[in-house]
């Protein structure tokens, strides 16, 4: 007989532990935990978890405590190593720790120490982080399917893989599956009780014989007298399930058991998954206990607690609990009657909310067909699988486009917990929680996205913020493209705080106590440690963004001490745009950007003088690579030449000099001589006239096919080259002509980059060239026949049609009240 069966309906004598097994993050379980507390009234309340928590049990009672929450155990010399116990308002071990803050009695945790946890994956696995560890899936939850999930190879080994109190899988079930032959039942204990019950879905059978049966009425413990003869059952068949770390941390919960019941004289009620309750009842004496638990690494660890997210216990690996639906167990665990009408309810209010038309009919009428679809199957009350079948039939019309909403919002759900300031923290994260205070930019855990606007103080701080923390390695925020404006003054970022960034948090402590003084210290070591002049610019750019004005001085004598000893015309014509881009920063954030000018100017004057010789003699992949340096390059310069640096003098124009260069030696790859040829026109350097004529000395029958083609792909490819096509008749018809005298045998050769050329250009652009090609040239209709001097263009201006657009262009230009001055100088413009 066990101790709770000698207890049966007349309430606990007390003298045994009363070992409560339970499903982690199970309402059902925490229900009957409570019941069983109420009827017990134990001294002492142990509870499956890491000791080391003991002093943040009292934090759990703070009004300001808000579940899901989550010990974060962390080692103090390497952040990085580090586990979480997740808890839910649902979960068991949670339930028991209110109970026992409430009734004050004393609430301890007994599981094998995070001191061991954190460092033994390491050393048993041989520091294999596998998938961040290891978690399988196990629908909602096992009895206690969590055997080694708190003591996770990722989280021993830096990849911080979730530890929780009750995954609902064997964190390295799958990885020993070879090790134990019946391994997979450590994957999912629940599927072997519901196969044996007829079921071929555990979690319905869960549902059926807990969440729906109303545990913890009648007599309090008899559902904890099944689960344990169940376990038993199971272990006898499966023991450990090939893991010596069960032995090893059921060893460490029987000690403490014993030594619970030496200092309190009994009434001792313990709390643990109930895949552990036959080890517990099991009698081993305290010498073998102890020789398992003897010689364990430890490691010097922190511990605290930080909120947590529904949809992080909905994820069966990495961080999560492997909960499929955390909201819809929420609401179980809340409802206090009624549960699939309250549901019906929250599902129409949500629907409402996104405009669609749900009335007080539509919920009547699906929690009527939910309960016909219960006794249809035979279960005794409606599950998750008949109120989502009644909700796409009846509120959604069958589309599972609403549906996937209410599965986001509220069968998993966005609840982002919280925890008290008075919380142990790393100086960092409190100076982090003082910023986000002051700056209203609270923590959320649904994603959302984030207009800023730098010129005002307020954006310009969370601006600053965002861009520390991502140099820091917290990525909080992620800057996307903003969809109002492209000026440097605005930023578009999205945001969601996930919890393993206060891992993150921890780990950027070693850097500083505050988020500026961190990202400084970061900034200077990660100059230091980069490999190549492109990884410093973008660091200089970074620092800028983030305004660090004590870590760019560093950054910039590195910056220039790299640029002066690196050769490479490639490395500088990756490493300008960057640079040249945090020029445009300084105005709008005030920032002093003269020395990033002159290191700009100096690195532009040293491709002047490399990239001729570099563009010599290179095969066709080089070419095409030099070809994307030539354009950046000539980016950035037309943005530098905005704001030259002293003594640089004009730097466009001895660029246009190295393109000058560039379009007329035969040693240069075609595609590289065309985009020269390109670039120069486009900035009004070279007349068409010349532009033809250099196109047609290139397009000559003794120029390979392939170079011509090379040529061609370099001038009219990219941005702009199709309408440059479309509108000079004389450059079309110079390609015309060159294409349909290519030999047949060339032709297979030069086809590839021709189709690359023109197949990126619009679909309408494509379609033009097509036709104007179709009539020849000089077939261009009226437009074409008026001699201009530009082919394509009439000669001279349409007045009526000019008329017609002023009004907008005034418009666009902010001249609203322009007078017949201005009017007569825009006519002239259009």
């Amino acid at each position: 007989m066990t101790g709770v069966e000698r207890a049966g309906s007349s309430g606990w004598t007390g003298t045994e532990p009363l070992l409560l097994g339970v499903r982690h993050h199970g309402p059902g379980s925490a229900r009957a935990v409570r019941a069983a507390l109420d009827a017990a009234r134990p001294r002492v309340v142990l509870i499956e978890g890491p000791p080391e928590a003991d002093a943040l049990i009292p934090l759990a009672g703070d009004e300001d405590m808000r579940p899901p929450v989550a010990l974060l155990a962390h080692a103090v010399d390497e952040p990085g190593r580090s586990a979480f116990w997740p808890l839910a308002e649902f979960s068991p071990e949670w339930v028991a720790i209110r109970w026992a803050l409430e009734q004050r009695v004393p609430a301890r945790f007994i599981d094998l120490p995070a001191t061991h946890t954190l460092v033994w994956g390491s050393e048993a696995e041989g520091e294999s982080a596998g998938d961040g560890g290891g978690r399988g899936g196990g629908g909602a939850g096992a009895p206690d399917a969590d055997s080694d999930a708190d003591v996770p190879v990722g989280a021993a080994t830096g990849t911080d893989a979730n530890a929780d109190t009750g995954p609902d899988a064997d964190a390295d079930a799958d990885a020993d599956a070879d090790a134990a032959p019946h391994s997979d039942v450590r994957v999912d204990p629940l599927g072997v009780l519901a196969e044996a019950a007829g079921y071929d879905d555990a979690e319905r059978w869960w549902e059926d014989v807990v969440e729906h049966r109303g545990l913890g009425e009648g007599d309090a413990f008899a559902p904890f007298v099944v689960v344990e003869e169940a376990m038993g059952a199971l272990r006898e068949v499966y023991g450990s399930g090939g893991h010596d770390r069960d032995l090893v941390r059921e060893a460490y919960m029987r000690l403490q058991v014993r030594a619970a019941q030496r200092e309190f004289g009994g009434g001792v009620a313990v709390v643990c998954g109930a895949w552990h309750v036959p080890a517990l009842r099991q009698k081993v004496t305290v010498a073998a206990d102890r020789a398992l638990v003897k010689g364990l690494p430890k490691v010097k660890v922190d511990m605290t607690w930080v909120p947590w997210t529904h949809r992080r216990l909905a994820r069966a690996s990495g961080y999560g609990a492997g909960i499929d639906s955390p909201g819809w167990y929420g609401h179980l665990f809340s409802a206090p009657d009624r549960p699939v009408e309250r549901w019906m309810t929250k599902v129409a209010g949500l629907l409402r909310a996104e405009d669609r038309t749900v009335s007080s009919a539509h919920v009547i009428e699906a929690v009527r067909l939910a309960e016909t679809l219960a006794a249809m199957r035979g279960r005794p009350l409606a599950g998750l699988g008949e109120t989502t079948d009644a909700v796409r039939a009846v509120m959604c019309e069958g589309s599972d486009v609403p549906l996937a909403l209410v599965h986001d919002r509220l069968i998993v759900g966005d609840v982002l917990g919280e925890v008290p300031e008075a919380a142990p923290a790393v100086p960092l994260q409190r100076d982090l929680a003082r910023l986000q205070r002051r700056l209203r930019l609270k923590p959320e855990a649904l994603e959302r996205e984030l207009e800023l606007d730098l010129r005002k103080e307020a954006d310009a701080g969370r601006s600053r913020l965002l861009h520390r923390l991502r140099l820091l390695g917290v990525a909080w925020g992620e800057q996307v493209v903003s969809r109002g404006s492209t000026g440097t003054f605005r930023e578009t970022w999205r945001l969601r705080w996930e919890p393993e960034l206060s891992v993150r948090v921890a780990e950027a402590g070693v850097w500083g106590t505050t988020v500026l003084a961190a990202a400084t210290a970061k900034a200077e070591a990660d100059a230091m440690a980069a490999q190549g002049l492109a990884d410093v610019t973008a660091l200089a750019e970074r620092c800028l963004l983030a305004e660090l004005p004590d870590a760019l001085p560093a950054v910039m004598r590195i910056l220039a001490d790299r640029a002066a000893l690196d050769a490479d015309v490639g490395h500088l014509a990756q490493a300008l745009p960057a640079l040249v881009r945090s020029l445009r920063y300084g105005d709008v954030r005030g920032t002093d950007t003269g020395a990033l000018a002159e290191v700009a100017a100096g690195l532009a004057e040293r491709i002047f003088v490399g990239l001729p010789p570099a563009c010599a003699a290179l095969d066709t992949d080089a070419a095409e690579e030099m070809r994307r340096h030539v354009d950046a390059v000539h980016t950035a310069v037309g943005l530098l030449g905005e704001a030259p640096a002293a003594g640089h003098g004009d730097l466009r124009g001895r660029w246009h000099a190295v393109l000058r260069v560039l379009s007329a030696r035969d040693t240069v790859p075609g595609v590289i001589g065309g985009r020269a040829v390109r670039l120069l026109l486009d900035d009004g350097q070279l007349a068409q006239d010349e532009a033809a004529r250099l196109m047609g000395l290139v397009l000559s029958p003794g120029t390979p096919p392939r170079d011509a083609a090379a040529w061609i792909e370099g001038f009219v490819g990219g941005g702009g080259g199709g309408m440059l096509l479309v509108h000079d008749e004389r450059l079309l018809g110079l390609v015309d002509g060159w294409l349909t005298g290519v030999p047949a045998e060339a032709f297979t050769d030069v086809l590839p980059l021709l189709r690359r050329t023109f197949s990126a250009y619009e679909p309408g652009v494509r379609r033009t060239l097509g036709e104007l090609a179709r009539r020849g040239p000089g077939q261009r209709g009226s437009a074409a026949a008026v001699g201009s001097g530009i082919p394509g263009f009439g000669a001279g201006l349409d007045v009526e049609r000019a008329d017609a657009v002023l009004p907008v262009v005034r418009l666009l230009l902010g001249l609203d009240g322009a007078g017949e001055e201005d009017s007569a100088e825009l006519a002239g413009v259009a």
